[in-house]
């Protein structure tokens, strides 16, 4: 089963250098953490900000490609964790048929909040952490916390 998430917000980790996506459950408290780059945090802040571009970044050529030939992407989902590395696929379709792409969960996320379409989490992957147990999470992880999270 999947749950509806939105994008709660990006921070900043200084102990490991890296971004932190917050996803957030609709209606609910559950929240997902997962620890990205920084191009991949500056494309999904863009997205969030509405910020235009001067020319088209990554993500913003996936969603001109689709759009020049006719695919819709119709959403996205974070299915697994697997040794510390998310995984998620992005689905397209063509009016013919329903095609997923993998993705990193960076990468789809960016591209959703481009094409305004819904975030999935597999439930499997929510814990009952709230934004507030996240913080105080994240105040005392040590480096040697940190595995292959990207």
């Amino acid at each position: 089963m999947v749950v509806e998430m939105r994008v709660e917000g990006l921070l900043f980790d200084p102990r490991s250098n890296m971004y932190i996506l917050l996803l957030k459950e609709l209606d609910s408290v559950r929240t997902l953490p997962i620890w990205i780059g920084k191009p991949e945090a500056d494309s999904i802040a863009l997205a969030l900000g509405k910020v235009a571009t001067p020319r088209p970044l990554t993500h913003d050529l996936i969603k001109n490609i689709t759009d020049g030939l006719k695919v819709n992407i119709t959403k996205i989902v974070i299915t697994e964790i697997i040794d510390n590395t998310y995984y998620a696929f992005i689905y397209l379709n063509d009016g013919k048929k329903e095609t997923l792409i993998d993705s990193r969960p960076s990468d789809a996320v960016a591209i959703a909040l481009r094409v305004h379409v819904p975030i999935f989490v597999d439930e499997s992957l929510l814990g009952t952490r709230t934004a507030d147990e996240l913080d105080e999470w994240l105040k005392n992880l040590r480096p040697e916390d940190f595995g292959n999270i990207m």
